[in-house]
């Protein structure tokens, strides 16, 4: 009889990201972490506000994903910023860089969560950005949303 343990679910967004960016295609990419970033992570200390992503020799990697220093780790402990590789098909890193020519796009992680099993992952998302009156218009509709839900109550 195998005991079920209870995994913490972790659910991270980027906000931000979807105000600078229109999102054209989702993808949910497995991440190499060490083992006190795992901790972490789990402990919710990461920063997505910076993230994006780049391809480099057919490899993704995700740059400027803070994951705060393990607070009971050893001098084993992880560096915070460091480049971390994301894991995707062939297929699927094929088809990013061939719409990465594109002029204007970007990958931007959206967020990081765990799944049932514990295991880390990102969801990224091919973008574009917007511009300064697209940004005016998410303005606006969530202050219509917003008035909306007030007017309900």
């Amino acid at each position: 009889m195998a005991s079920a343990s209870i995994v913490k679910q972790v659910d991270i967004r980027n906000r931000r990201a979807s105000f600078e960016y229109a999102f054209l295609d989702n993808y949910t990419a497995g991440i190499v972490l060490t083992g006190t970033e795992i901790k972490s992570v789990r402990q919710g200390k990461v920063n997505l506000q910076d993230a994006y992503c780049l391809i480099h020799n057919d490899e993704m990697y995700i740059r400027q994903m803070s994951i705060a220093v393990y607070t009971e780790g050893t001098h084993y402990n992880h560096e915070p910023l460091r480049d971390r590789k994301l894991l995707l098909t062939k297929r699927e890193i094929k088809r990013l860089t061939e719409k990465l020519k594109d002029q204007g796009l970007t990958i931007v992680p959206i967020r990081l969560f765990t799944n049932e099993r514990g295991f880390a992952k990102v969801e990224i998302a091919l973008a574009k950005g917007k511009k300064l009156y697209d940004k005016r218009d998410s303005i606006k509709e969530r202050e219509v949303e917003r008035d909306l839900q007030r007017e309900r109550y």
